[in-house]
């Protein structure tokens, strides 16, 4: 790939799947960085990368293994390609885990975007996204979450990782100039959504007649958002930050809806009744997330347009189809 294009960093997990493929779409050159992380299966990433391959025209894609924490490597990457941004996705995910490994945590999340944003500046690229979450509100009691709300708060070490990488951003913007996006992401799922997520997992243990656990009494809630939403948000970020500088953006659907909500809706998309065991609620764990999307409907243009119950359909029948309900 010559120089030019848009550098996705996690381009096989979920979110960055859909996000090369989504580039590609409309146009753009596109290399992909994947490290094929232990956190998951390898063989679901390499789905998700082949799946990505075969939309993409000839020439318009390539890929590059490799780790974002490798600062050799990823300047050999970035002198290979050449992007003219970068969609940065690639992160360890999830509260609880981080919980188990706080140290591989904030390796891979900080270390890795720090790296990540001195290649950029290295490489003279025009703009960066990264990829923040709803997790660093922590349990801010004003619902909706706004992005002017203090977040000095966060309750996971997950959570503190991906408030760090907002902090990294803001100093490399003012240090370097690069627009510089960072993205709150509120709990998104679908096709490809990572197998250790609950929609994912209820939806296959209702469909096999398996217990679900339901951890506290079902009232906590969650703003989930389908995955085609979060896409068009990330673009539309890529877009437009060159006209804001350093900006923070929620991406959520803007509709919460409780445990026991979205229990019950699997059940109804999988025609069967949902065997519930009740847990205590786990550390780190939020009560509840509602995205305020008044500056992202304003600056981006986003509206999610897929409520919970179609875009669980839809990610149901994608499990059927790969064979993984």
């Amino acid at each position: 790939m010559s120089s030019g294009g848009v550098l996705v960093t996690g381009a096989a997990g979920f979110i960055g799947s859909h996000v090369a493929a989504a580039l590609l779409a409309r146009g753009e050159r596109v290399a992909g960085l994947d490290n094929f992380d232990p956190f998951y299966p390898a063989e679901l990433k390499r789905r998700n990368l082949a799946a990505v391959e075969r939309a993409a025209p000839p020439g318009a894609w390539v890929f590059e293994e490799g780790d974002i924490c490798d600062a050799s490597a990823m300047a050999r990457v970035f002198e290979r390609v050449r992007p003219a941004g970068v969609i940065h996705l690639a992160a360890r995910a999830g509260v609880r885990p981080s919980i188990a490994d706080p140290v591989g945590y904030a390796r891979v999340n900080v270390l890795g975007t720090a790296v990540v944003l001195e290649a950029a500046r290295a490489a003279g690229c025009g703009r960066v996204v990264i990829a923040s979450s709803s997790s660093v509100y922590g349990n801010n009691p004003k619902v909706p979450f706004s992005e002017e709300d203090d977040v000095s708060g966060p309750i996971s070490p997950y959570a503190s990782t991906k408030r760090s990488c907002e902090l990294l951003a803001h100093a490399h913007r003012h240090l370097t100039g690069m627009p510089t996006a960072c993205l709150r992401f509120f709990t998104v799922y679908g096709p490809r959504q990572r197998p250790d997520l609950a929609i994912g997992r209820f939806l296959r243990a209702i469909g096999r007649g398996e217990p679900i656990q339901m951890f506290g009494d079902g009232t906590s809630s969650r703003d989930y958002t389908y995955i085609d939403d979060i896409v068009s948000g990330v673009l539309s970020a890529y877009d437009r930050i060159a006209d804001h500088g350093y900006r923070i953006w929620n991406l959520g659907g803007s509709s919460p809806v409780t445990l026991a909500e979205m229990i019950a809706t699997a059940a109804r998309v999988v025609g069967r009744e949902s065997r519930v065991e009740r847990r205590a609620m786990q550390p780190g764990d939020v009560e509840r997330t509602f995205a305020d999307l008044s500056r992202s409907r304003a600056e981006l243009g986003f509206e999610p347009r897929t409520g919970l119950e179609e875009g669980m359909r839809r990610q149901w029948a994608w499990m059927r189809e790969e064979g993984l309900a």
